[in-house]
């Protein structure tokens, strides 16, 4: 992204959060670094809800079986290259 925008544009990226053997793995936080350390600013972290998800009943009933929550939200981080 760095290569192809002109310097005041922005960019937007939407991304959730995923759990491996009922470990939190925050990749949001991960993919937010990744565009700071390449010199973007971070103008708005809008936090959707997922709502109406098709596998949420499947996953509802795995979480209490299994002892974890539901990762319930997606991040839309907004940068902008200076």
């Amino acid at each position: 992204m760095w290569r192809v925008l002109k310097p005041g544009s922005y960019c937007a990226v939407l991304i959730g959060d995923t759990r491996r053997k009922k470990i939190y793995i925050p990749l949001a936080y991960k993919v937010m670094n990744r565009f700071l350390s390449m010199g973007f600013i971070l103008r708005e972290d809008v936090i959707k809800i997922q709502h109406n998800c098709r596998a949420t009943g499947f996953w509802v009933k795995k979480s209490k079986l299994y002892n974890f929550l539901l990762i319930m939200h997606e991040h839309l981080f907004i940068f902008q290259k200076l």
